[in-house]
């Protein structure tokens, strides 16, 4: 049993991965502000003797005793991010810093929740860890790509200062149960969008593609890489390498969900990136790790879950 602390566990990815790690029988402390976080998440495990939940702003130091430390706290939809984009920059950035001086402090190894962000509208396809990226650096999605791209940093600044354990993952889309209907990304948008019968609100001309990774696949490859030989520090690509348009993504929900909606087209948002697909061979060759769960699969589940919350 390791001691084990989740930043953001309360969020989409993090109450999935505090739900892994219970039940692999470790003490976890989940800390989330409840910004983008629900306890709905995370309910299920309160009464679990293994699970403990904290209230906490990672923007302000934490005095714990921990083991391994997953940061993942920072709002990860545009919506989300852009209403408060100085606290998303700062999350990111003293978030970071907090956490590191903690496991610093602990001698804690931490791993980094960083995204595919930080290759920006990318000149490289697919990416690969050593590209550096296209970003704007003064635009509306800054806070979070360059609050991440900052993170990296600070992560082997720490490193290489202190010879800290860390480890960092790039994080490309991930969709599953548990992600917050209203947070404007592509899949919850277009599921709840069809189970409504509303038209399907599509930004450009869906050309854009994307490679979407199942929650249960992006969780055992946080473990993977937390659990990793020592010295090998990363960024790792973490994602499904399988390229889907984003009007192959509205088809499919609408066959799934017998929708009667229809497609409607808006301008694309500024910066928003015309492809986005990991290499995965880093992962693959240090970790042993690939998805496993197809688009459809992983989308009836994700179906399933909103329908349910429809319902409720």
């Amino acid at each position: 049993m390791k001691k084990i602390l989740i930043t953001g566990g309360a969020g989409f990815l993090g109450s999935h991965l505090c739900e892994h790690l219970v039940k692999d029988g470790h003490d976890v402390l989940c800390v989330d502000n409840f910004f983008t976080g629900s306890k709905r998440n995370i309910l299920h495990l309160m009464r679990h003797p293994h699970f403990e939940l904290l209230r906490h702003d990672v923007t302000f130091p934490l005095y714990v005793e921990v083991e391994q430390i997953y940061n993942l706290a920072c709002p990860a939809s545009p919506i989300h991010y852009q209403f408060d984009p100085v606290q998303t920059t700062k999350t990111s950035v003293h978030g970071a810093i907090n956490m590191l001086g903690l496991a610093k402090r602990v001698g804690a190894r931490i791993l980094q929740a960083s995204t595919s962000e930080v290759y920006g509208d990318p000149e490289v396809h697919p990416q690969i860890e050593s590209y550096w990226g296209r970003v704007n650096p003064i635009g509306p999605r800054s806070c979070y790509d360059e609050g991440k791209r900052c993170a990296e940093t600070l992560f082997f600044d720490y490193q290489r200062q202190h010879n800290l354990d860390i480890k960092i993952i790039r994080i490309f889309n991930t969709y599953g149960p548990h992600m917050h209907p209203n947070d404007g990304r592509v899949v919850s948008n277009f599921i709840m969008q069809a189970l409504r019968n509303e038209d399907i609100t599509i930004y450009g001309d869906g050309a854009q593609t994307r490679s979407f990774c199942y929650v249960d696949d992006m969780i055992r490859g946080f473990v993977s890489m937390m659990e990793s030989d020592t010295g090998f520090f990363g960024p790792v690509n973490v994602g499904n390498p399988d390229e889907f348009t984003i009007l192959e993504l509205a088809e499919k929900i609408i066959r799934y969900t017998a929708s009667r909606s229809r497609l409607t087209f808006k301008p694309l948002p500024i910066n928003d990136p015309k492809q986005r697909q990991p290499n995965i061979a880093l992962a693959q060759e240090k970790l042993g790790w690939k998805p496993t769960i197809t688009l459809d699969d992983g989308l009836k589940e994700t179906i399933a879950y909103f329908r349910n919350l429809l319902n409720q």
